[in-house]
């Protein structure tokens, strides 16, 4: 797996209902470098750091794989890498593959999976219909947050390189369908609830379909 295109945001204002919103969902590719902090990727825009941004968000990963499914679906937008709100657009990126807690270099930082994106309506007025929300979360391929361990520069060409695999754990694409299946998997909750890779409150918003 490779890095294909690093992406950043400046800020955009628009209009929902009646309210000005920030966001920072514009992503657009660069041609240089960009750094990885523990909180962010240094120049981006983290308009809402409830829901972007932080230790378990801090760098937004998506495959360059999935594009060809949305750009049909859309073939009227103007595409470019970083349509998806990502940071880092990886080719060969399987969300399936991808198992919370694994440790990956990445350019010069050191990163660990974390979580998948869950679509809001910043990224519904981006796609320009509310239907690419349910698209979204139908379609599976969610890409991931990682949490950096170590900060580094990454760039065009680097290897997205798996280093320490953890056992006991599930998949990104699997954990995905535990946040939006009505039948939660248990054995899958069971297997992150303890998981420090995933931010305490969401483990412990799963471990409610237990009791």
């Amino acid at each position: 797996m490779k890095v294909i295109s690093t992406n950043i945001a400046q800020p955009i204002t628009f209009l929902w209902n009646g309210n000005e919103v920030t966001t920072g969902i514009y992503k657009k590719p660069t041609d240089s470098p960009i750094f990885i902090g523990k909180e962010q990727v240094h120049g981006d825009e983290v308009s809402d750091k409830k829901v972007h941004g932080g230790e378990f968000k801090a760098c937004y990963l998506f495959s360059k794989n999935q594009y060809p499914y949305w750009q049909n679906l859309y073939p009227n937008l103007d595409w470019s890498y970083g349509m998806l709100g990502e940071n880092l657009t990886i080719s060969h990126l399987n969300e399936s593959e991808l198992i919370i807690g694994d440790i990956y270099k990445l350019g010069e930082a050191l990163v660990q999976i974390t979580q998948p994106r869950e679509p809001c309506f910043k990224f519904a007025h981006k796609f320009g219909t509310n239907d690419v929300l349910k698209q979204f979360i139908d379609h599976g391929y969610s890409g991931t947050y990682v949490r950096v361990l170590e900060e580094g520069f990454v760039k065009n060409g680097d290897d997205f390189k798996l280093i320490e695999h953890i056992q006991g754990s599930i998949s990104i694409f699997d954990f995905f369908k535990l946040l939006y299946t009505r039948d939660k998997n248990k054995d899958h909750i069971k297997l992150i609830e303890n998981n420090d890779a995933l931010p305490l409150q969401k483990r412990q918003r799963l471990q409610n379909f237990l009791t």
